[in-house]
């Protein structure tokens, strides 16, 4: 296929050197997938390629490809940056998590559809202040489905109701009413609350999820619950992941 120039919109992440001058990073795009870009000359002082392409930028960028392997940035045009997930080192982790899962989730210049705008309204809020952890926990479940490992969160597994207290189980993949608790031996035995707070995050639009405070202990409770999903089905061992728990020590 024939190279050609491209406007995409789209959002930089994990930025690496290249060659002596050259940057190589990732960009989410709105329609092409996420991909690699080669930046020519990023290194070079005043560069404006370079400084355009920071991590968390983001913008109209056009590219020269051919739609596999890296393509090249020729230029840009409104590019912004979300600053405080530059320079804050809690938020830089926590977004960094999120745009790692995505990728992992999907092959370069593969549609990824709806979870361009989740994903966006996702870094979007944890830079303007928002619970990140929260909001990473939302993402997280979301993401399931794109891996297609999603649990059953909306009904309980054995009868279907969707209302009442419930438990999970990781063993079946979903919750289970509290009329079934004694017939299934593989549940966790989780405070309702945590299932519900895991249900409304798995459930919730991003858009309706506001400016919420969620007692602590709760919010550990669920992001434990979590992370055993992703060990779980997945088992992804990612690197932003390990540094987000350990930065959660300090």
């Amino acid at each position: 296929m024939a190279r050609e120039l491209c406007e995409v919109q789209g959002l930089i992440f994990k930025r690496k050197k290249y060659k002596e001058a050259d940057v190589l990073t990732k960009i989410m795009t709105k329609d092409h997938g996420i991909f690699t870009i080669d930046v020519r000359g990023a290194l070079r002082p005043k560069s404006r390629l370079g400084a355009a392409t920071l991590n968390f930028s983001y913008g109209k960028y056009i590219v020269n490809t051919n739609w596999k392997g890296i393509s090249t940035l020729r230029t840009f045009k409104d590019v912004k940056q979300l600053d405080q997930l530059y320079l804050d080192l809690t938020k830089n982790a926590y977004s960094s998590y999120v745009l790692d899962l995505l990728d992992h989730a999907f092959v370069e210049y593969k549609d990824i559809g709806s979870f361009y705008d989740l994903i966006m309204k996702a870094l979007l809020k944890i830079n303007s202040g928002e619970d990140a952890a929260i909001i990473t926990q939302m993402v997280q479940l979301k993401l399931l489905n794109a891996y297609g490992v999603a649990p059953q969160l909306d009904r309980c597994l054995i009868c279907g109701k969707v209302q009442g207290v419930f438990d999970y189980s990781m063993e079946l993949g979903g919750i289970i009413c509290s009329d079934h608790f004694n017939s299934v031996s593989q549940r966790m035995h989780l405070d309702p609350k945590v299932v519900a707070l895991i249900r409304t995050l798995a459930l919730v639009d991003i858009d309706r999820l506001g400016k919420i405070k969620i007692n602590p202990q709760l919010k550990k409770d669920s992001g434990k619950v979590i992370d055993r999903m992703y060990v779980n089905y997945l088992d992804l061992n990612l690197k932003t992941k390990k540094f987000l728990d350990e930065l959660a020590l300090f």
